[in-house]
């Protein structure tokens, strides 16, 4: 039988759930997506911590299948940047389709991504398909993509808490992340999170949310 431990979570009245989860809510509902960034610094315990926090996201069998690559320097963003443009470029220009392209076009969106330089720190977030052992022998993963994206999920909401602006950039491919992070073959970039303080005046798409009804649906007794 595995071993256990005492569960740490202090039950609430039905009043401090509400206003705990109604608090939370309005700070999730203030996030948005940021294309303009401002460059001054952010102190990497913040960094760090948010990190330590999206680690803590339930994982298939806990293996906890993912790897955080943290980047300030200015030569490495500078060299992710020229890579990630290559992308974007072939994506933009014919790769993405006419469809698709369409419905990127309301966000303004193009090839030319400043932001990769300019913001105070990348985030390339990877999931490992697979790990070893303490033997050195390869021990397969499961439900990856489904474990790193919650943890991407508690990153954002994280740093966004943290009072800091967020990007997800997902150029495709990205196995050029690998080289310029070098990390191993067994771990693949699921999403490059760009993040750091909003421009001073910095503007966002004006765009809604789906309603309540059309996200939320009940199935309760009568």
């Amino acid at each position: 039988m595995a071993e256990t431990v005492a569960l740490a979570l202090a039950r609430k009245t039905d009043a401090e759930m509400l206003a705990e989860a109604q608090s939370f809510f309005d700070l999730m509902q203030a996030r948005r997506t940021v294309r303009d960034f401002s460059s001054d610094p952010v102190d990497r315990e913040i960094i760090r911590l948010a990190v330590r926090a999206a680690a803590t996201a339930p994982s298939g069998a806990n293996q906890q299948p993912w790897s955080f690559v943290a980047i300030s320097d200015p030569e490495t963003k500078r060299a992710i940047r020229l890579a990630a443009e290559e992308e974007e470029r072939a994506f933009y220009e014919g790769k993405a389709g006419e469809e698709w392209l369409g419905a990127l076009a309301h966000l303004g969106t193009d090839a030319d991504k400043p932001f990769l330089e300019t913001a105070p720190w990348l985030i390339v977030i990877f999931g490992q398909r697979w790990g070893t052992d303490a033997q050195g022998r390869k021990v397969k993963h499961y439900y990856v993509p489904e474990s790193v994206s919650i943890a991407i999920g508690l990153l954002i909401a994280s740093l966004h808490s943290a009072g800091l602006a967020t990007l997800t950039h997902t150029p495709s491919p990205m196995g050029f992340l690998n080289q310029i992070c070098a990390r191993p073959d067994n771990e693949k970039p699921l999403v490059l999170l760009v993040t750091g303080h909003p421009a001073e005046g910095a503007r966002v798409p004006a765009i809604s949310r789906k309603n309540e009804d059309e996200v939320l649906f009940w199935k309760t007794a009568p």
